[in-house]
């Protein structure tokens, strides 16, 4: 297995694992050389002479086929296969969360997975620390009998953004607004390479979903309303993983394209529980559901190779089959599982349910189990049931009601993106690139993000770019708020308005950029100097998933919300923020407005009439400097609407080529200053 060679870094320094680990990796290949030829009585299945012959073929020494490195993956697969037992292979199938998976229990389940949820981290939420513990999880999949490495995910939808002290760089509606793939595909590779930097091998990213209401609190993972442009942006899926054979460099990981598919074409209202739009009913034709939400998964998939994708929360209800007859949960649909996404579109990775939907599904708990596996689901997260679903899925099995075939598909997907990402060489998180988490570099690409997703959509009187010379008036409750402007999925699954991570928010660059002395009163309740222009900041604060539906329920169980819900997710802005637009407005020379949200947000009228110039700054993330490289013509403005901004929540959902198309801004709309 090579474990003592000499490795080198990017800057030609040496480096060797611990001693301690080095050791068991090889005490676990000289284990497996002495002990696989026979295993104890009931603990494996009876091999077939193909089987045998599978097992034998391509050994040295005594060494398994499946750990000698220079054979192809799809043999080591096929000898690793077949030496498992049924409880190693729906081991395999299962994936746990952190927080409730010991190290025992990936040993003593043989667990093929762990994973962060948003917000789940190690103490402390360092880099080192996150490597300690992936670590840890490994030490405990190489105790196993046949030491199969687990799989660690996590959400980097924006960047390693659970990590304190990642690169934060601007939610996907914002790279939407860049037109530039290019870049996303740099972005994806920055998150690739700080991610497994600290131990995670998989991302659940990019949302490739196609946003076409507004209303739902998911909007901002969307690149945009366009399946064309969501298309282009499906880049991502390379920045992840590389070309083909570079997905087990220690700066790529296992992209994950999601929510397979229309999760952003759900109808307001069809959800379950508090929930108005996510994880809802998508009624729609087939054709409709082709051109809208298949379309990215085609790229993705076939161009860009994904090894993994994760099917949505929501549901499909075809038009032709008569509305409200046959709805059916993505994660229960064969249809559009096996036969579409495994079969016309040739997918070969890994397909991994959504966290705990399989409990959503009809019936009762080994039914909701039947059903997703025999649909194409190839591994189950979940969280807490772990165990739970282990005992189902086996006696399933056993019961003949799910069959042997689909068992072994399933771990053949998930074992070859196992050997492609070289778990099997090497199994420990490669800490060369550790130094450039956050680092001076990616924080550069994440300002020219920033600055490239700005969006001009008012300029009267050529009030952009701002004068370094005129006095300044800033107010506004997001010009000061790091929490606000990196928005969800950031340190934890809802983000906050009180988190405080490396960068700069927008106030900062102003003062940076900014010759003159700067005034900032964030509610703008001391007097405007009547010659200076005024800089409003203003916007949603953070929210994640149901949390940010219009009409949604109220988060409040972050330890910083004492309790407290959240502001209301009305698409509207705040009472305090339309009194400092108006009284600044009002007072000074000329103003201009920055808002930063997750999606448009209704402006009204009389409000828009004083506003001189008007920006779409969605979220930024940290680099909130790339907001005032524009402001002050640094850098000149470029970016345009990836969505639809309506003049009133009431139009949602509208979108581009609607028969009664009248918004406030047309879809692709954008200005250019001087």
């Amino acid at each position: 297995m090579n474990v003592r060679r000499r490795d080198r870094d990017s800057s030609g320094r040496s480096y060797r694992p611990s001693a301690r680990r080095a050791a068991l990796v090889t005490g676990a290949a000289a284990a497996l050389v002495a002990g696989l030829v026979g295993v104890g009585a009931g603990s494996a299945p009876a091999a077939s002479t193909a089987s045998a012959a599978s097992a034998t073929a391509g050994e040295r020494g005594g060494t398994p086929a499946y750990l000698n490195e220079r054979l192809s993956t799809k043999k080591r697969v096929a000898d690793l296969l077949s030496r498992m037992t049924l409880a190693e292979k729906i081991g395999q199938m299962t994936q746990a969360e952190r927080a409730n998976a010991s190290q025992a229990d990936v040993t003593d389940l043989a667990l093929g997975s762990i994973l962060s949820g948003g917000g789940s981290t190690p103490t402390p939420n360092t880099a080192e620390g996150w490597a300690d513990m992936v670590d840890g999880y490994q030490d405990a999949a190489l105790a196993t009998r046949l030491k199969i490495p687990v799989l660690y995910g996590v959400d980097s939808v924006h960047g390693h953004a659970n990590l304190n002290g990642a690169t934060v760089f601007p939610h996907n509606i914002g790279l939407g607004a860049t037109r530039d793939p290019r870049l996303v595909e740099k972005i994806s590779h920055i998150t690739a390479e700080e991610t497994r930097a600290t131990g995670p091998q998989w991302s659940f990213a990019p949302c490739l979903c196609v946003a076409r209401d507004d209303r739902w609190g998911r909007t901002y993972e969307s690149f945009g309303e366009s399946p064309r442009l969501v298309s282009e942006m499906a880049v991502a899926v390379r920045g992840f993983q590389g070309r083909r054979g570079q997905l087990d460099n220690p700066d790529r990981v296992l992209a994950t394209p999601k929510h397979f598919a229309g999760d952003g074409l759900t109808t307001y209202g069809t959800s379950a529980g508090d929930y108005t739009i996510d994880q809802g009913i998508t009624i729609v034709s087939r054709r409709d559901f082709a051109r809208l939400a298949l379309a990215p998964y085609w790229p993705a998939i076939q161009r860009y190779g994904a090894g993994s994708v994760m099917p949505s929360f929501s549901s499909v209800d075809w038009t032709e089959d008569g509305v409200g007859t046959n709805v059916l949960k993505m994660t229960a649909h064969k249809e559009l599982l096996t036969g579409v996404l495994k079969g016309r579109m040739g997918f070969d990775g890994l397909v991994i349910s959504d966290w705990e939907a399989i409990h959503q599904l009809p019936g009762d708990w080994n039914t909701q189990v039947r059903t997703a596996i025999n649909a194409g689901i190839d591994m189950a997260m979940e969280p807490a049931q772990f165990e739970e679903f282990i005992t189902a899925l086996t006696e399933e099995v056993q019961a003949g009601r799910v069959r042997m075939s689909r068992i072994d598909d399933a771990v053949r997907r998930i074992l070859t993106q196992k050997f492609e990402l070289g778990l099997f060489e090497k199994p420990y998180t490669d800490r060369r690139n550790i130094d450039e988490i956050g680092s001076a570099q990616h924080r550069k690409v994440a300002r020219e993000a920033v600055a490239k997703s700005q969006v001009l959509l008012k300029n009267r009187g050529r009030v952009l770019p701002l004068s370094k010379r005129a006095p300044l008036y800033v107010a506004g409750s997001n010009a000061d708020n790091i929490g606000n402007q990196a928005g969800g999925w950031t340190i934890t699954w809802q983000g906050g308005s009180y988190h405080q991570i490396p960068g700069d928010t927008i106030l900062d660059g102003i003062d940076d950029a900014s010759r003159r002395d700067v005034t900032f009163d964030e509610t703008a309740s001391t007097p405007v100097p009547r010659n200076a222009t005024g800089v409003l900041v203003v916007g949603e604060t953070p929210y994640a998933e149901g949390f940010g539906d219009v009409g949604g329920p109220r988060w409040e169980s972050d330890p910083g919300d004492n309790g407290v819900p959240r502001p209301v997710k009305d698409m509207k802005l705040s009472t305090a923020d339309q009194r400092a637009v108006d009284t600044v407005c009002t007072q000074a020379a000329e103003c201009v407005v920055i808002v930063i949200s997750g999606r448009p947000l209704e402006i009204p009228p009389a409000l828009l009439s004083k506003i001189d110039g008007l920006v779409a700054g969605w979220l930024p993330g940290s680099e909130g400097a790339g907001v005032a490289d524009v402001l002050f013509g640094k850098k000149r403005f470029t970016g345009t609407l990836p969505v639809t901004w309506p003049r009133s929540v009431d139009q949602e959902p509208i979108n581009v080529g609607d028969a009664d198309y009248d918004p406030l801004y047309p879809y692709g709309f954008g200005l250019r200053a001087r």
